[in-house]
């Protein structure tokens, strides 16, 4: 899994007019969209793994379904965060189209 790869804060940015912090504030989005995307992975892999110990008889029906369970409640999370991004986004889009009039 690769780290975001954002310009050193102090070095080499561009212009902070308005135009370019709306677009840094679009890339963030993007930033954690791939987080996001990187937790549904591993949440993936951990069905995959438990199903195939169950497989195995090293786990038990019911330790198959708690870690259901806890797969659920961690996408129920990341279910809430993209909605909280969908509105990020939208005040973006927004701000630009004001930014854009003037």
């Amino acid at each position: 899994m690769s780290l975001p790869n954002f310009p050193d804060p102090f070095h080499g940015l561009p212009s902070l007019n308005k135009t370019n912090t709306l677009l840094f504030l679009l890339a963030s989005v993007g930033q954690e969209e791939l987080a996001l995307a990187h937790i549904m992975n591993a949440e993936g892999e951990k069905i995959q793994a438990a199903v195939a110990a169950f497989e195995k008889d090293c786990l038990t029906i019911e330790e198959v379904i708690a870690v259901n369970d806890n797969v659920n409640d961690v996408l129920k999370n990341v279910i809430k965060k993209e909605m909280l991004l969908q509105f990020k986004v939208e005040n973006v889009i927004e701000l630009f189209e004001k930014v854009e009039k003037c």
